[in-house]
């Protein structure tokens, strides 16, 4: 039954009773003198970490949200809104905010409409003739249920402002099943890719996210009635918790969260300006202690501010002054020498910005306000740091000492410092600090020759080479270094190269008349110091135009000086080994930081009145139960159901066992014999048969020996043999055996055999050939049996129809990840991967998508792209349009429904990574056929984090794994969690060494009304479908293939510089996946405006495979 409307009178007194509740309050002046309210200015925020989840913390734009309202007639109700609306006098509303709340606005609706079969002849849009999709043949005219999305807008409803036009986005009832929908004819509704420039426009007009538009329009009684996607961010509202879960077996856990007390006091904030202005927080900040030292008591009236080093000064309460400016001396560093030090003067301006009000603080935390007060968080952050960075190094977020643990050696002239991590957050408790421990590596305090031995491993007194020479000069520019020549004066500099002289050819001017002499005859005439090593060359420190040169021998190492470069493999293996910790060690030295820390008496926490606990917090879970597993009926298992996370394929056979008739052997070791290598490949043929392949025990050819800087000759030569041999067949499998030590090998080996020779393979590294362990050769079958098209097991609750919202209409699951160069690495393009579920109802299947993009650029550029061709005009493409089409191909029917796992997103980025690409999906759909909007589901998934998650009790053997950590399928969706919105933490997986992470989901789109229990169990469900193994894995699968099809791409992108072929055969992520055009590469273009290097395209046959395993 149709709510009633409300009158035009109504309407009006409800916009002013809105308006006048948004209105805000004029900020209040610190001093009593009456002056116009300041304007508040932006705060400075700290730089990002090196970790992803938790970079530069963005606030979020205040949302402009709407309460739901009338439904015209003949329409659906859009079904419970995410927010919390006002009563009114026909019954409670169910979605919108209710401090802002603007009337009238029409919730989400929607009626069911049937859409058209994009398969079918004439369906899908045309295709550009040098497109990089592949064009879809002809399907069944089958049709399909489809949603068509608009906005609709009453009758009378009268005009809105232009505060109006950013609608609260809430979700989207589940969509009607297909058989429940009415027949709509598609003879009159053109394709998007057909209509004129101005109908395409108008459509996206209701679909594009970034685009002004009005939100609704004007349709008839019967249309469909769809809530548009907002203008701006500022609209955005992610969804709200629907509850939390009920499933799975209850418990306490503890977290590394420490509750921490909202203080009272009045925040207030001002604009620090320094002259002349200097780029190093270190004098930043001793120039703002010298100032609070010598003016404390008098000028600052007793304040103990807090300083970020930048622009921005706090204090618990206001100063004696709106503007003041002092002018601070500051000695040079003491370096030893008889002469006195440099004394530098400088210019400190002080100015009132703002108050930080924790009443919106409070607000939030009690869901009474949609957005966290980002400015009041990072206030408290600032305070909680403070006395930190003093004590310690700060690095990010993290803090690091030699005190705070024992140094390891890492090699090549590194070393490990233990550390821990600190961040004020928002959580169902309240605030809460969270601390874990962190270990990062820093330059070893050593001669300056001494390090460089340890960087070339050889001996520095022969003749150093050009690479040598780039590879020194790589690890120490910016090094800070101190002079030893001089006795008890150690002064200090910055390394800005390396001279391309030997020490004693190297010659300078020493006086006006340009009297030349070199650095050994200057070092003996002026300090009678000896140079020992005259061929090394010298330290260039200072500028350019007037460099200063330094005997290598006579400078040693600052310590305290954080690598921030790329580390080598050996030196990731051996820090890893350092912050490796068990559960119940890593919660110790937690509680021990805690104690040191000793937030009680910290005199900054204690002006701002901030009160921390010393206890981890409490918190309630639950452990979802696993899933049971179906295997082919021809094993002695039909199924299995797995133990604490794990299970083997003992006595099991692959529930889709791929076909391999014709392979072929490569072996590029030399220490593996012939004969060791052909038992090696029997063993293998059989592993494969018994796990369920279909498999010709014989390759097609003998084992061919190459070597390994022969790569490409010796691959196709095996090909075209091998063809030869099969009367032109294809070669539907290469097994290659590596050195463990191979270099760029296994780089180049995957970009020619799929991007040029078009067969897929697996890599095998000379120790596991040597051992031909069982458990290894099932691993190397599960591998191959999906790189051939093979399945290894599926959910049974796919195949009986029992996932919810997944088994009830064709769904397509996705998975997206961005992956940025290494640091150091300025030029190198980022790789975005997008992988999509094949098959419906199993979701086992994943092809991957590839493109290269611009550097660093974390938005997915890829997904949709539209263009207008000369011939044929509007044409469009991208990623999600070619695997919805490849959706259809493979399973006969068109998406009703589409999950969205994006990996990589840091929270500072939700709302734009949401903006753009939900806008992708929406166009793409749209390109597909008109009206085809299924709803979407956006899940952001989290690794890098630092929430860690305790068993209550380590001696309970009920409660942990073998490894001391928490069960597979804990989840936690309460106290640590965000206050309001619809987020949790998983741990999916069963640990192996060290502490479990685990995974962070936080939805930020939900238009498939998913009840908690239904995502955290789907969720925790496919983490035990991962292909490469038989355990489940942390995080969800389509996350984790998109990680490897991205990394897979790098050896694309940079061959040469990879040395990760190690990681072979199940030994860490080296599936890589890219899928181009049937024509051309994908590329983008850098910031510069020069185009990013294009990646190759993929061979047909290697496309429909999941070769990234």
């Amino acid at each position: 039954m149709p709510r009633r409307r409300k009158t035009p009178k109504e309407l009006e007194e409800a916009s002013q009773a809105s308006s006048s509740q948004a209105a805000p309050a004029p900020a209040a002046t610190p001093t009593p003198a009456p002056a116009p309210p300041p304007t508040a200015t932006p705060v400075v925020q700290e730089p990002a970490p090196q970790i992803r989840d938790e970079a530069t913390s963005q606030g979020r734009p205040a949302a402009t949200a709407g309460s739901q309202g009338v439904v015209p007639p003949g329409t659906q109700s859009g079904g419970q809104g995410r927010g919390r609306g006002r009563p009114r006098p026909d019954g409670k509303l169910r979605g919108g905010d209710p401090d802002r709340s603007w009337p009238g606005h029409s919730g989400p609706a929607r009626e069911g409409g049937r859409g058209g079969n994009y398969g079918g002849q004439g369906q899908y849009p045309a295709e550009s003739s040098g497109g990089q999709h592949t064009r879809i043949p002809v399907g069944r005219d089958k049709p399909m249920g489809g949603v068509p999305f608009q906005a609709a807008m009453p009758p009378g409803f009268p005009p809105l402002g232009p505060a109006d036009q950013y609608p609260q986005l809430g979700r989207a009832p589940a969509p009607v099943p297909s058989s429940h929908l009415p027949q709509v004819s598609f003879g009159t509704q053109p394709s998007s890719a057909t209509m004129a420039p101005t109908q395409l426009l108008e459509t996206f007009r209701q679909l594009h996210i970034t685009e002004p538009a009005s939100p609704v329009e004007e349709v008839g009684p019967s249309s469909p009635v769809r809530q548009g996607p907002p203008v701006s961010s500022r609209a955005l509202r992610f969804p709200l918790r629907p509850g939390r879960g009920l499933s799975g077996t209850k418990c306490i856990v503890k977290a590394n969260h420490f509750f921490a007390e909202l203080p009272d006091k009045d925040l207030h904030q001002y604009d620090v300006a320094i002259s002349p202005e200097v780029t190093s927080r270190g004098v930043n900040r001793a120039v703002m202690e010298q100032l609070v030292r010598l003016y404390r008591d008098s000028e600052l009236g007793r304040r103990l501010p807090a300083y970020d080093g930048r622009k921005s000064l706090y204090t618990a309460g206001p100063l004696p002054f709106q503007s003041k400016e002092f002018q601070i001396n500051l000695l040079d560093e003491e370096d030893g020498s008889s002469t006195p030090r440099r004394e530098r003067s400088f210019k400190v301006v002080i100015k009132f910005a703002a108050r930080a009000d924790l009443h919106h603080l409070g607000q939030f935390l009690q869901g009474r306000q949609a957005d966290a007060p980002q400015e009041a968080l990072q206030v408290l952050d600032i305070v909680l740091r403070e006395l930190p960075t003093h004590r310690y190094c700060p690095v990010g977020r993290s803090f690091y000492s030699p005190d705070l643990g024992n140094r390891q050696s890492l090699g090549d002239g590194l070393e490990s410092w233990r550390g821990f991590y600190q961040s004020i957050r928002p959580t169902q408790m309240g605030l809460s600090l969270n601390i874990d421990m962190s270990s990062t590596a820093f330059i070893e305090p050593l001669p300056v020759t001494e390090f460089v031995s340890q960087l070339l491993n050889k001996d520095i007194n022969r003749q150093l080479s050009d690479a040598d020479r780039i590879k020194i000069k790589k690890a120490l520019r910016g090094v800070k270094v101190e002079v030893t020549h001089r006795g008890t004066m150690r002064r200090k500099y910055r390394i800005s190269g390396l001279t391309s002289q030997p020490t004693q050819e190297l010659s300078f001017p020493v006086d006006e008349r340009g009297t030349l002499k070199t650095v050994t005859e200057y070092f003996r005439e002026t300090y009678q110091y000896t140079i020992r090593n005259p061929t090394l060359p010298c330290l260039q420190v200072g500028n350019r135009d007037r460099p200063n040169y330094l005997p290598m021998e006579v400078c040693k190492i600052v310590e305290g000086q954080r690598y921030s470069k790329r580390l080598n493999e050996r030196q990731i293996t051996a820090l890893l080994k350092v912050t490796c910790q068990r559960p119940k060690d890593r919660e110790a030295d937690i509680l021990q930081t805690v104690y040191h820390n000793a937030y009680a008496q910290d005199p900054y926490a204690q002006e701002f009145g901030i009160r921390i606990s010393n206890r981890l917090a409490q918190v309630e879970a639950r452990i979802l139960p696993a899933p049971r597993l179906k295997y082919h009926d021809t094993g002695r298992e039909k199924d299995c159901l797995p133990q604490v996370g794990q299970w083997n394929m003992m006595n099991k056979k692959m529930v889709n066992g791929g076909i391999v008739n014709n392979w072929a052997c490569i072996n590029f070791s030399r220490g593996v014999l012939e004969t060791v290598a052909k038992a090696f490949c029997m063993e293998l043929a059989q592993m494969c048969l018994t796990s369920g392949m279909h498999f010709n025990q014989e390759p097609v050819m003998p084992i061919h020996n190459a070597r390994s800087d022969q790569v490409d000759r010796a691959l196709k030569q095996v090909f075209r043999e091998a063809q030869t041999r099969t009367k032109g067949k294809d070669l539907e499998l290469l097994v290659v055996i590596l050195p463990d030590n191979n270099g760029a090998l296994y780089g180049d080996l995957k970009r020619i055999c799929e991007t040029d020779l078009g067969v897929v393979s697996q890599c095998c590294l000379t120790k596991h050939v040597y051992k031909m362990s069982k458990q290894y050769l099932a691993n190397v079958a599960l591998k191959i049996n999906v790189k051939v098209g093979g399945r290894n097991t599926v959910l049974v609750d796919a195949l009986t129809r029992k996932i919810p919202l997944v088994s009830d209409v064709p769904t397509i699951i996705f998975g997206a990840d961005v992956t940025h160069p290494h640091p150091g690495e300025d030029t190198s393009p980022s790789i975005a991967a997008v992988v999509a579920s094949q098959d419906w109802p199993e979701v086992t299947k994943y092809a991957g998508l590839v493109c290269a993009q611009a550097h660093r650029q974390e938005l997915i550029q890829d997904l949709y792209k539209s263009w207008v061709d000369p011939q044929r005009g509007p044409m469009s493409g991208g990623m999600i349009k070619e695997h919805l089409m490849s959706f259809r191909r493979a399973t006969g029917q068109k998406p009703q429904r589409i999950i969205f796992y994006r990996d990589g997103v840091s929270e500072g980025q939700f709302y734009q990574v949401l903006l753009h690409e939900l806008d992708a999906i929406r166009k793409a759909c749209a390109s597909l056929e008109a009206n085809y909007q299924p709803p979407v589901t956006f899940v952001v998934v989290q690794k890098r984090h630092h929430t860690r998650l305790f068993a209550s009790s380590h001696s309970d053997r009920n409660m942990t794994d073998r490894s001391g950590n928490i069960l597979p399928g804990t989840v936690v969706d309460s106290k640590i969690c965000h206050p309001t919105e619809f987020d949790f933490y998983l741990c999916s997986h069963a640990g192996i060494q060290g502490t479990s992470r685990p995974a962070h989901y936080h939805v930020l789109w939900d238009e498939n009304n998913f009840k908690a229990d239904e995502l955290q169990s789907l969720t925790n469900n496919l983490c035990y479908t991962y292909a490469r193994c038989t355990r489940s894995v942390s995080i969800v699968p389509p996350a984790y293939y998109a990680h490897l099809a991205a990394f897979r791409a790098r050896f694309y992108m940079e061959p040469e510089a990879s040395d990760s072929g190690s990681l072979t055969s199940g030994i860490g992520p080296t599936g890589r996946t890219i899928t181009t055009g049937s024509s051309g590469a994908r590329s983008t273009r850098a910031p510069g405006g020069g185009a990013v290097r294009p990646l190759p395209p993929l061979k047909e046959n290697v496309k429909k495979v999941m070769f990234y395993c």
